[in-house]
């Protein structure tokens, strides 16, 4: 029933005439009139199931996706190559493969949902839809909320999702629409760009009652042997030792606590010397809550704003990254 459904919806000449358009162009054939190419469209229910065949691999994988028999997915997959005239798929095994004809037509099956994809998010951004925003908790507690409403403003209200997390969200499953992550090299994934917009000194800070535990802590090297406080892993503390010219480093011990906010808290409450970004303890250091135990002037990576290369440009996009710069303007923030 929702098949027969969804194939009348599907089946209008207005939508096929719409993938057809976008189907030569993804395969690269000029166009010729907009109702020859609607006449010479295959089922678009066939060409569905045959590109998730494509992707998963096998009938049943393709028939649980779309939620029918094998069977369905088999007899949609002959008449697809029965109205392009050629043989898409051969048996291998117990199962079916691509035929050197398939793979290709695959390929251009892909590209031309993909455009359609892309037409639909743009519809979508278009709208008043929520703007999902991916976000390191410090920062995003700290330096963010508060200057949260220009965002909002810039979108014309659209509302924002401001998600702290410290995970990386799939950005091929629309899991968020940009990221503001903390990387030492700014690489990422193909598909995404990147653009740093904050280079910040990281600090060794701690408590005034702890530093004045240890009056004779006055280099980097002295820190070593200090109750450290970690995030994830040791990883940053043998970095940010080592850029400050301590090559000598004996095994680091300490708790791990996962989010840079509870090791400010952490440092804050006596237990030890935390490594924070100087963007996150401005206010603390200034009222005395925090102190840096040595001088240091190190940095590590950058706070960079991530989303896909293909909505960089998008107004919304764009509008996130005007943001990000008028929060930490280049010469506030050791930005290169």
């Amino acid at each position: 029933m929702a098949e027969r459904r969804h194939g009348k919806v599907a089946g209008g000449e207005g939508t096929r005439a719409v993938l057809a358009e976008m189907f030569h162009t993804a395969a690269g054939i000029a166009p010729t009139s907009t109702v020859r190419m609607a006449r010479r469209l295959p089922p678009l229910l066939a060409l569905r199931a045959f590109d998730i065949f494509a992707r998963q691999g096998t009938v049943r994988a393709a028939a649980d996706e779309l939620a029918v028999s094998h069977t369905v997915v088999s007899r949609h997959i002959q008449n697809l190559e029965q109205s392009v005239g050629v043989k898409l798929v051969a048996k291998s095994g117990r199962g079916l493969s691509l035929t050197r004809e398939g793979i290709r037509f695959a390929a251009q099956l892909r590209r031309a949902f993909d455009l359609i994809a892309d037409a639909s998010n743009e519809l979508r951004n278009g709208g008043m839809e929520a703007v999902h925003i991916c976000c390191l908790a410090g920062l995003a507690s700290r330096r963010l909320l508060a200057r949260l409403p220009e965002l909002e403003e810039a979108l014309a209200g659209r509302e924002v999702i401001l998600q702290p997390t410290s995970t990386r969200p799939d950005f091929s499953r629309e899991e968020a629409d940009a990221e503001i992550m903390y990387l030492e090299d700014g690489s990422v994934a193909e598909g995404l760009r990147s653009e740093m917009f904050a280079r910040p000194r990281i600090l060794a800070i701690a408590s005034p009652e702890f530093k004045a535990r240890y009056p004779d802590v006055r280099s980097p090297a002295d820190l070593v042997g200090l109750p450290l406080i970690h995030e994830q892993s040791t990883g940053m503390w043998e970095a940010w030792l080592e850029e400050a010219g301590v090559a000598d480093q004996p095994r680091l011990r300490g708790p791990r606590l996962w989010q840079a906010h509870l090791t400010i808290e952490a440092a804050r409450l006596g237990r030890g010397v935390a490594l924070v970004s100087d963007l996150l303890v401005a206010d603390p250091l200034a009222n005395g809550e925090l102190v840096e135990m040595v001088d240091s002037n190190v940095t590590i990576g950058g706070y960079y704003f991530i989303a896909p290369a293909q909505k960089w440009n998008t107004p919304v996009i764009s509008a996130i990254r005007q943001w990000l710069r008028a929060i930490f303007p280049p010469e506030a923030t050791h930005n290169v």
